[in-house]
């Protein structure tokens, strides 16, 4: 039988803290958080692997590490409010929600978001809530965001999921560049100008819906 306590404990030692994740807040989540829970029976005894983990239909759960040090990038606050895109089964959205004031998660698979909401409220999880919708959108009703977090590689971050950016928010994503290079990168709002900078080189599997498109030249 899979220790889980000991192997979250051994997660946040050996891939959190020994890979620039410094931020007492990301690790204390990290540690409070069961991964275990927020995966299909099956997979639970694969929780603690760093790496991201398939949970079918081309959906998965993005490895701890690069989510930990998004998040760290993004620096949530205890009074922000956080939209998590492509929350899956709901575990991204469990983890900032031990650091932001209320977090949305928002998935366009309505099992999975029912799956999150199962899981969140067993674990007592008050202040996130998982929903479908199409993720390209983004969540208007929420939105102004104080950050945005993509949980797997995108192609580009939709104009609209931009827009719902507030004034000094952060949104972070690993991006694929034309040769399919994933880079984690930092965007800021600063009044009417969305600036972004790279931050380390990330292999992400992309979230569905949000590959590069060929584009043809005539």
């Amino acid at each position: 039988m899979t220790d889980f306590n000991a192997a979250r404990a051994n997660m946040v030692d050996s891939q959190l803290r020994t890979n620039k994740v410094t931020d007492h807040r990301v690790i204390a989540s990290f540690e409070a958080i069961a991964r275990e829970a927020f995966l299909p029976e099956a997979l639970r005894s694969v929780a603690y692997v760093d790496e991201d983990i398939s949970i079918g239909d081309g959906r998965y759960v993005m490895e701890p590490m690069v989510l930990a040090r998004l998040i760290q990038a993004a620096a949530p606050t205890n009074e922000d409010i956080v939209l998590e895109i492509g929350a899956a089964r709901g575990y991204g959205t469990a983890i900032l929600a031990q650091i932001a004031a209320t977090v949305v998660g928002l998935d366009s698979d309505e099992e999975l978001v029912g799956t999150a909401n199962e899981t969140l409220n067993a674990m007592g999880i008050d202040n996130a809530v998982a929903v479908s919708g199409n993720m390209a959108e983004g969540y208007a009703k929420q939105a102004p965001y104080d950050v945005i977090l993509f949980s797997g590689s995108i192609a580009k971050a939709p104009d609209a999921v931009t827009a719902q950016l507030a004034d000094g928010g952060r949104m972070v994503a690993v991006v694929l560049d034309e040769d399919g290079v994933g880079r984690a990168t930092l965007f800021q709002r600063n009044g009417g100008n969305v600036t972004g900078r790279p931050l380390f080189d990330a292999s992400t599997p992309c979230l569905v819906g949000f590959e590069r498109t060929s584009e043809f030249v005539f």
